[in-house]
């Protein structure tokens, strides 16, 4: 793999030590993350075979790992966004959600697929799972996750399809992010606590 920004140190660690971070490891390489979206996206083609699903990715964390995914489906989709808030600038959730920006197509009847970055506590996204379902009812609404981390989990949540299972640490990289930095890096690490 090469890397035209000229680092000398894995690109990882090289661009959070210029920002005064320090990392504990790479958990995931951009190979490892590749390889497994392409082979979530060729289980979602199975399963909607002859839908047109909305893929709904959830602001902001979910914006990388959506655009791959959709171009891991060989088939038709419709893609939207969706923005709630329970991080803020934080590094845990506050357990309240927020809408602050609404789908913008008409999900009635349609079959959305909400992509999400990671799922941890489980709040956001049991939050997101009734809001589609009551306001907005949709034939069908499944759930796709980067990462599931169950460790912190607080409440019960249904996931259909599930990137990679991680247990502990602060996670940076592909759309994760650290107070709102760090979501361009290429590959998953994990900062220390």
């Amino acid at each position: 793999m090469r890397f035209s920004r000229g680092w000398g140190l894995h690109p990882c660690h090289s661009f959070l030590l210029r920002c005064n971070v320090k990392i504990k490891e790479t958990l995931l390489q951009q190979q490892e993350i590749t390889e497994r979206v392409n082979s979530l996206g060729q289980q979602l083609t199975k399963d909607y075979a002859g839908k047109k699903p909305v893929v709904i990715g959830i602001l902001n964390g979910a914006f990388i790992f959506l655009a791959d995914l959709v171009r891991a489906m060989d088939m038709a989709v419709e893609v939207d966004f969706i923005r709630v808030a329970s991080y803020g600038q934080a590094t845990e959730s506050s357990g309240t959600i927020t809408l602050s920006k609404a789908p913008e197509r008409d999900l009635n009847g349609k079959d959305i697929l909400l992509v999400e970055d990671i799922v941890d506590s489980g709040t956001t996204m049991v939050w997101l799972q009734k809001y589609f379902t009551t306001e907005h009812q949709p034939s069908s609404v499944k759930t796709c996750t980067l990462i599931n981390k169950s460790q912190r989990r607080a409440v019960d949540v249904n996931i259909d399809y599930i990137g990679f299972e991680i247990e502990k640490g602060f996670l940076v990289g592909y759309g994760l992010d650290c107070a709102e930095t760090y979501r361009n890096l290429p590959e998953i690490c994990a900062l220390e606590e």
